[in-house]
């Protein structure tokens, strides 16, 4: 709010008075009070009873209250109310505070003093402090009735442990002028030794009792507040003031969308704060879910006709008699609008978990979620529905919502608001109600999808086999809700239609039964397919091209909730973008096991965003390598300091320097594959230090050892969520002879001292990509030295020739496969050997994918231009050829997989390679590898020892 200058020098306009002579009498009788307010005292009490009857018990208050600030008067209320009485009667003080904060709420609020967002937090306000006070007595009474009776003097320090959770619009700080407000009241059971608990239990709902009836009961000074607890757990059986433990097994169990709605806004507004916000912080997974909840769309459309059916608000929008809140195009409209992508989004985006309706409009535009045109357009519709609804209220300080059916009360709606033109009041105002009907009507009930709505198993070439598997849809496990069969019983046109015109059907419909059969619940996937149609056509065109990432999605649909993402088909972050966002994921993980499960679910999303960009040739071959090589990096940097902290726990922090990852192979190099396992070597320093120092001490090489054990654990071990990726520790010093951790000095001296061609050969390709920076750049030095050592140029030629036939050894049937990418003569593993010998003998350093060395090669004239164009064509054509089977056909796809590919599979295919049908594609592969082997061999050697 505001501070500068008085009511008076803030005033900006006032309302008309429909009975001027009412308003003269008002002011005549109101002495003391300052002329210049009479036009706004005159025009409220001319049009409002209600008001007129306040400003004639209050014009001596008023009078100097007009002289201050309104905040400074608002203040002294309700400091008022928090204050001791001194023996005056509570219920009187608080309801004379309350006439006295209505005529100044209201005063300002008709005088353009405050904004709406002024008023709703006035009003909130003083009701926290009137229930602070009420329940303040009620509390103090109770312990004066002794310890028998459940309470004593020491359980007043926090309340007894009872929360008043404010729902509602008092939650979000937005009570309107004659609102009730909607409590519920809970007591932190867990305070109390159990054989209290019963005593306890009986006075806390003495409490609320007293609480509502000093708040509610109608005096001849009024009420205070109207009290509602009906928000509370199951409240027809359930007394005013429940456990916490029970209510949160409440909301576990049975907890429905609207309960779910209604605590959106709620907040621990009086007596246990931080119980209560402690309770609120336990109840967010059941509020916001972890996965895109669209099925809450479907729950909150039914809950808008049940009101209207219950209330008589079906027909079309008139003025006269519309419900403001309820009715068509209404305050409550926009409130489920706002609150339902809240439920949708939030589990997903803290930063859509506010309380009030206006920010979180703000914050839907701004992250993408809704149009900047839709926010602003229900803003101003809400701000102008909830100004009308308190002047509304004013009138006879009703708690009414509907607009007067009779001219002459309408005729004073309008005067308050300044206008003395009903028919144009109430022209704007339908004008009004219509555009938010209609903008909020195409949220819940979108029109039909155009198009084709087909479910004909004869569009099919196989019929009989298609009417087979759609038959057999019925009995799935994703089916097996009733509400799950309704949402599928209306998608299944769409899905057909979609099907039939995929360029293959037939495979399609198979991929699609195999993504549906491995779905182990269907409401809220279908909700969201649903209610964002474009998702099915995705899903179809993975069926249609990529087998593997459809069998993939009914394992895992919980991924399809990042396509909603507003930047999914944006260009694909690099890896500090990744860090930043896990970062995220992983501090809302309290434990070791949630910081796991927490990481696997944001890489699955992550990687299936890159196999989607894949397949729509949103990004490059090399673009995707570059990001699932960012994945895995951000990953591992990510979990690290989660691994040592829990290994810290226990043994303490890592002495010394602590540890770094290095990456060797396809992450060393960033060209890493849908399928591609991680090649690591941990490395520490322990700097001298003998040992950790915690709980249970160890020898640093214990210590680092359990380290990297961990932290493999980390990465390979299933959880609920799974595997994040295999990991490949053979390139350690010594192989699998030698410790899975190894020091930077022994590192660095076998690397010096003992290894063999192959292991050098491998180190072209490492560089550090998690752990200490200082110990990172440390291990990168050391990799520099060793690439640097002077080699006899023959014997890194003969380690390397030696090396591929080791290869050809162990894969012997590999090049008689003219699918395969990787193994056998002149294709990629081939290639990747000659550059990595050309670096150690050009002594280059830095990794880099195999397309820029063999350039940096030619460069430095070890390799002549035109065979490194060559070698570069052939392994690039390999590289997009394996990641896409690896994205659509998964690992291990052999020829016959690929000859019997779909269309779309054909057409990514052909399209990625510069081909023109899976034919050409196979004589090139032939022609390349023939090229490419003769430029290896000539360099290096032959691959089988009889060829020497």
């Amino acid at each position: 709010m505001g501070t500068a200058g008085s009511f008076l020098d803030r005033v900006d306009h006032h309302p008309l008075a429909l009975d001027p002579a009412r308003g003269a009498e008002v002011w005549r009788a109101g002495r003391g009070l300052p002329p210049a307010a009479r036009p706004l005292i005159e025009g409220a009490a001319g049009t409002s009873p209600y008001l007129a009857g306040v400003l004639l018990k209050e014009a001596s208050w008023l009078a100097e209250a007009l002289h201050r600030a309104p905040e400074e008067s608002l203040a002294a209320l309700v400091t008022a109310a928090r204050a001791d009485g001194q023996g005056e009667d509570l219920p009187a003080r608080l309801r004379r505070i309350k006439r006295r904060a209505a005529l100044l709420i209201a005063l300002a609020d008709l005088a353009g003093v405050w904004d709406l967002a002024e008023v709703t937090a006035a009003l909130t306000q003083v009701a926290e402090a009137t229930v602070e006070a009420a329940l303040v007595a009620a509390l103090s009474a109770e312990v004066a009735r002794g310890r028998r009776a459940g309470l004593s003097a020491e359980d007043l320090a926090d309340s007894a442990g009872l929360a008043v959770i404010a729902m509602g619009k008092m939650g979000a700080g937005e009570l309107n002028y004659s609102s009730d407000i909607d409590l519920v009241c809970l007591f932190d059971e867990g305070r109390y030794a159990p054989e209290r608990y019963g005593d306890v239990r009986k006075a806390l709902i003495r409490v609320v009792q007293a609480v509502v009836r000093t708040l509610s009961e109608p005096t001849a000074d009024g009420y205070v507040f109207r009290t509602d607890l009906r928000l509370r757990p199951d409240p027809a059986v359930t007394p005013v003031c429940i456990a916490m433990e029970a209510a949160e097994r409440y909301y576990e169990s049975v907890g429905r969308t609207w309960e779910r709605a209604a605590y959106i806004k709620a907040r621990a507004a009086a007596g246990a704060v931080a119980a209560g916000e402690a309770f609120l912080d336990r109840l967010q997974p059941f509020i916001f879910r972890r996965h895109l909840d669209f099925a809450a769309i479907r729950d909150a459309h039914d809950i808008r006709l049940r009101i209207r059916a219950h209330k008589g608000l079906s027909g079309p929008i008139q003025v006269p008699g519309h419900d403001l809140k309820l009715g068509r195009g209404g305050i409550r409209e926009i409130e489920f609008f706002t609150q339902t992508r809240q439920l949708i989004l939030g589990g997903r985006d803290p930063a859509l978990r506010g309380r009030a309706t206006r920010p979180m409009l703000r914050a839907l535009a701004e992250r993408g979620w809704i149009g900047a045109d839709v926010a602003a357009e229900l803003d101003e519709a809400y701000v102008r529905l909830r100004t009308l609804e308190h002047r509304l209220q004013m009138i006879h300080d009703a708690q009414t919502h509907a607009v007067p059916t009779d001219a002459e009360t309408r005729r004073r709606l309008a005067a308050l608001d300044g206008r003395d033109d009903l028919a144009g009041f109430e022209a704007e105002l339908l004008a009004l109600l219509r555009r938010t009907d209609a903008t909020i009507e195409a949220f819940f009930e979108p029109g039909e999808a155009s198009g084709p709505r087909r479910d004909d198993a004869g569009a099919f070439q196989d019929a009989a086999k298609a009417a087979e598997t759609m038959e057999r849809w019925r009995r799935l496990p994703a089916l097996r809700s009733d509400r799950a069969r309704r949402i599928f019983a209306r998608l299944r046109p769409e899905i057909v239609a979609r099907l039939c015109e995929a360029a293959s059907p037939d495979q399609a419909l198979a991929e699609f039964d195999a993504f549906l059969g491995g779905l182990p619940a269907g409401v809220q996937l279908f909700s969201l397919f649903e209610a964002n149609k474009p998702l099915l056509d995705l899903l179809v065109e993975i069926c249609a091209a990529a087998p593997s990432l459809a069998q993939y999605l009914g394992r895992n649909s919980g991924v399809l909730d990042a396509v909603l993402s507003p930047d999914f088909f944006g260009p694909l972050p690099d890896v500090e973008a990744l860090g930043r966002a896990l970062s995220l994921e992983l501090a809302r993980a309290t434990d070791y096991e949630q910081a796991l499960d927490a990481t696997r679910r944001w890489q699955k999303e992550q990687h299936f965003r890159i196999g989607v960009h894949l397949l729509r040739a949103i990004s490059s071959v090399e673009e995707v390598a570059a990001a699932y090589s960012a994945l895995a990096e951000a990953c591992l940097r990510g979990l690290l300091p989660h691994v040592v902290a829990h290994l810290a726990e226990r043994h303490g922090p890592p002495p010394g320097r602590g540890a770094a990852v290095l990456a060797l192979g396809k992450l060393g190099s960033r060209e890493m594959t849908a399928t591609s396992d991680l090649d690591l070597i941990i490395v520490y320093d322990a700097a001298g230090v003998e040992a950790s120092e915690g709980r249970r001490p160890l020898p640093a090489a214990t210590y680092y050892a359990r380290l990297a054990k961990a932290l493999i654990s980390a990465i390979t071990v299933p959880t609920a969520e799974g595997a994040l990726y295999a990991v490949d520790m053979r390139l350690r010093p010594s192989g699998r002879q030698g410790p899975v951790a190894v020091s930077l000095s022994g590192f660095e001296s076998y690397q010096r001292e003992e290894a063999w061609i192959w292991e050098h050969l491998a180190l072209t390709r490492a560089r550090p990509v998690a752990g200490e920076p200082a110990l990172a750049e440390g291990l990168a030095a050391a990799i520099a030295r060793i690439r640097t050592l002077d080699r006899d140029p023959e014997g890194v030629r003969t380690g390397t020739a030696d090396m591929r036939r080791r290869l050809a050894g162990v894969h012997p049937g590999a090049g008689d496969d003219p699918w395969e990418a990787r193994l056998g003569p002149g294709r990629m593993l081939d290639v990747e050997l000659l550059t990595q010998m050309g670096r150690l003998l050009t002594q280059a350093q830095g990794t880099a994918p195999v397309r820029e060395v063999l350039a940096d090669l030619a460069k430095h004239g070890w390799l002549p231009a035109e065979e490194a164009v060559r070698l570069a064509r052939t392994h690039g054509r390999l590289a997009r050829l394996q990641q896409i089977l690896r994205v659509a056909l998964g690992p291990g796809a052999g020829g016959a997989a690929i000859e019997a590919a779909g269309r779309s599979l054909v057409s990514l295919l052909t399209t990625a390679t510069e081909t023109k049908s899976l034919r050409d594609l196979r004589e090139t592969l032939v022609q390349d590898r023939e090229a490419a082997a003769a430029i290896v061999e000539a360099r290096i050697g032959p691959a089988t020892a009889d060829a020497d």
